[in-house]
């Protein structure tokens, strides 16, 4: 099979792995707690891959630029944003249905987003500016119980601050992103997970017996862990932009799921919001591809006035 194919089929499978967590945490949280789910999530994902990690050839080790004291900031970051999210994502979850949950992650790209232009002063097209409002839009419609009264559903709220610490999360990631992945996601999982535990037990939630244990754990680590794996591999091949926009369908499989899994119903207001989801997911593919499509021809054109000027000496 050509390398490309394969790498379009594993950016395709990361986002079924990441799908998987919404509706599969949605039955766990009916016998383990909320901050405790999160907690085995994570640890799920720092040691599966850390296992994966031992299996690594030594020259691909070598390769990775290891983190230094002058990342501390953003690992801290990261870590804390980290600690945060799942517990906030794994609250709504329990109160709110596992479709409109899936659709309301994709509310992490505004965040992640604005946060970007706010604090980093990254630019936003016309095009994803629009992305935006629809994203926003569709969930503002998610997030309420009853159009009629308009009242907020405090799941969804959650849900929202959760795409928030993952928002500003991706902003202190993208600042150690060149350096090893591997190392990155372990400390992600180890340490995320440490963190939650220790809100768990603070909060006194009850420990969860090995049944339940071990399935969260290879939830973790199939949703969050491998996901990310695969993810690194399509991206050697495809690139971060592509690969990201085919991830950007996972929402919409993490809502087929819940739909076709917990026979979740398909109510008016959800599919109004789909709609406005679906297109506002596409115009951020759209200005993703063009960016990298505007990137690489800025390299070609480096490229063709380097080869000219050594035509010339």
């Amino acid at each position: 099979m050509d390398k490309r194919v394969t790498a379009i089929c594993s950016a395709i499978l990361v986002a079924v792995f990441y799908a998987l967590s919404t509706p599969f945490s949605k039955i766990l949280l009916a016998h383990v707690a909320p901050s405790m789910l999160a907690s085995l999530l994570y640890f799920g994902a720092g040691i599966g891959i850390a296992i994966l990690y031992l299996l690594v050839p030594k020259s691909v080790k070598k390769e990775a630029s290891k983190l230094t004291g002058s990342d501390l900031p953003y690992i801290i970051g990261m870590i804390l944003l980290d600690i945060a999210a799942p517990i906030f994502l794994m609250s709504g979850l329990s109160t709110a249905t596992a479709a409109n949950v899936s659709l309301l992650n994709n509310f992490e790209i505004v965040a992640t987003s604005v946060i970007a232009l706010a604090i980093f002063k990254e630019a936003i097209s016309k095009t994803l500016w629009i992305a935006i409002v629809m994203i926003t839009c569709s969930s503002a419609l998610l997030s309420f119980e009853d159009l009629s009264s308009l009242q907020f559903s405090l799941g969804s709220v959650f849900v929202i601050l959760a795409c928030i610490c993952w928002g500003f999360e991706n902003n202190c990631t993208r600042k150690i992103s060149g350096k090893g992945t591997y190392e990155i996601v372990i400390l992600k999982g180890i340490f995320s997970g440490l963190g939650s535990l220790i809100v768990a037990l603070i909060i006194r939630e009850r420990v969860p017996s090995v049944t339940w244990i071990l399935p969260a754990l290879m939830l973790g680590f199939v949703a969050y862990g491998l996901s990310i794996f695969t993810y690194i591999r399509a991206q050697k091949e495809l690139g971060a932009a592509k690969t990201s926009a085919y991830y950007a369908v996972a929402p919409f499989i993490g809502a087929a799921l819940s739909l076709a899994v917990l026979k979740e119903s398909l109510t008016v207001t959800f599919a109004a919001a789909l709609l406005i989801m679906l297109a506002g997911t596409a115009l951020v593919v759209r200005d993703t591809m063009a960016k990298q499509h505007n990137h690489t021809d800025h390299d070609e054109e480096l490229q063709d006035s380097h080869d000219s000027n050594l035509n010339c000496m």
